[in-house]
């Protein structure tokens, strides 16, 4: 769904390990922490669905209201968050319980779709207004994470265990939200999904409202240890910038290809930067002020959008932002593009609008002939009632090291190697747009599982350029974004009008 309306320091070098396609699992949001959603396990045929269950127990229309959505409002204004994959193949999803907040997670059998565990959580939706924000969890190889209320995190031991230990962590000392949870709950709020590494470590935005019982506690960036050890760092600090307000709603953080550095963009509400930080100490380490390519202003830092970063096997990274001034490039939004160290503005994407650019081994696409070694798959919607939009609904794969001109705005752009129309007429004119914040990389099978606005998950086989295979999930409805997701055993998760669909054989 697109929008509606509307002190420098030291830079150090990252030097870049080289490190093979993420486990099996799917850990995090965009699958690991580098968001490529890259799978080494091939993709189900979209056969048939196997089983479905609902990731929001009262799901809204475009008003807030659940009542009249359940009688035929036609929009759901909220993030999902992205289901996860345990190595034993067990699914875990987030789901919403209450019609203005409530969560628990609950797990699958990934054969059957039976419930394996449920556990609920007391997470409270940050104090913001538009879209619902996203509620992530996060695996690590023994434990399930996921938010809770007043910055705390729950955890589950052994996912795939009918009876495991259960507990609670909180970056800022667990005995002092213990002594004061009231006050904790009505100031502190986990405001991004949480992201893990390989060794257990999570991370994760916070913002503070108000005054927090703990003297000093402002919003900023979480780490707690694969032992319990809490660190965190305030966004003023974060970014030298004492303007900055919060980690940027629904963003992700992202590592670097040899995890020594970790990349969140941190905002005002509407502007902001892009900072790498020390993955264990999360000392600042670099930023970047994010800017509208065309106009030289601000980009748009919009908390309705859960771009998250992407950091390309070259260690260069990605962040899709809103433009400035708005709508000058048809609310498509940049998919702005740095080297490692943040120290180099690089070509840009001609999309970026609520996109999380998903890594294409150059090897999955037949028909390239140019040298990058990667490319990146992004939705490339034209929408049609803004600005010169014409209604072409487009996902494309990009070239980020080689450009053409966009023929919108004029700006040298990541060149597009190939691209396909969206296959179902809009009422409104053109096409229904692509419902995808991360789309998932099959790439055995040399193709893309994109969901579609029009209510089918598509196969985008890139040997031949076609959709070679669609599936009707539902009757289509507007929604935000949502992730797809490729299991273990090929299974492909998919999420329209609120519900989870397995599918594959």
């Amino acid at each position: 769904m697109r929008k509606l309306g509307y002190p420098t320091f030291a830079i150090i070098s990252l030097a870049l390990a080289p490190t093979a396609f993420g486990q099996s699992a799917w850990t995090n949001y965009a699958k690991s922490a580098l968001h490529g959603a890259e799978s080494t396990t091939a993709a189900q045929p979209l056969s048939g669905i196997h089983w479905q269950t609902p990731v929001d127990l009262y799901p809204q229309d475009a008003a807030g209201d659940p009542a009249a959505r359940s009688n035929g409002g036609n929009e759901i204004l909220i993030h999902y968050g992205s289901p996860l994959i345990t190595v034993a193949n067990t699914v875990i999803v987030p789901l919403k319980t209450g019609a203005h907040g409530s969560f628990s997670v609950t797990a699958h059998n990934a054969g059957s779709g039976d419930l394996v565990w449920s556990l609920p959580s007391d997470y409270i939706l940050p104090p913001i207004f538009g879209w619902t924000p996203v509620f992530g969890p996060a695996l690590t190889a023994k434990r399930v994470y996921f938010p809770g209320a007043g910055g705390t995190i729950i955890f589950r031991d052994s996912p795939d265990a009918i009876n495991a230990a259960e507990g609670r962590l909180a970056f800022y000392g667990l005995a002092n939200y213990q002594a004061n949870p009231e006050g904790f709950n009505s100031s502190v709020y986990i405001n991004t999904p949480l992201t893990s590494d390989g060794s257990g470590n999570i991370y994760f935005g916070f913002m503070v409202r108000g005054t927090s019982p703990l003297a000093g506690l402002t919003s900023g960036i979480a780490r707690i240890s694969a032992d319990g050890q809490g660190t965190w760092i305030a966004v003023t600090t974060a970014a030298a910038d004492s303007s900055m307000t919060e980690v940027s709603i629904n963003c992700a953080p992202a590592l670097s290809w040899d995890s020594k550095a970790l990349y969140v963009a941190i905002s005002n509400g509407s502007a902001g930067y892009l900072v790498a930080l020390n993955s264990t100490t999360l000392a600042p380490v670099a930023r970047v002020r994010l800017k509208d390519p065309k106009s030289g202003n601000d980009a748009d830092l919009s908390t309705d959008s859960s771009a998250s970063p992407t950091t390309g096997q070259d260690g260069d990274v990605y962040y899709g932002v809103l433009e400035n001034p708005f709508p000058e490039n048809n609310d498509r939004g940049w998919l702005l593009h740095f080297n490692a160290d943040l120290s180099e503005t690089k070509i840009p994407g001609a999309f970026g609008w609520d996109e999380t650019a998903s890594v294409v081994p150059a090897s999955m696409v037949p028909s390239y002939t140019g040298t990058s070694s990667y490319l990146l798959m992004t939705k490339y919607n034209n929408y049609i009632d803004l600005g010169t939009g014409n209604g072409e609904n487009r996902i494309a794969i990009q070239d980020p090291n080689a450009t053409e001109t966009d023929p919108i705005t004029g700006v040298a752009v990541m060149n597009e190697v190939l691209s396909i129309l969206g296959p179902t007429p809009n009422p409104a004119g053109g096409v229904k747009e692509w419902c995808i914040n991360s789309a998932a990389v099959d790439i055995p099978g040399k193709s893309i599982m994109a969901n579609s606005e029009d209510g089918n998950l598509y196969r985008w086989n890139l040997t031949n350029n076609t959709l070679s295979q669609s599936i009707a999930l539902t009757g289509g409805i507007g929604e935000a974004y949502t992730p797809t997701v490729i299991g273990v055993d090929g299974t492909v998760y998919a999420i329209n009008d609120a519900i989870l669909f397995a599918i594959g054989n």
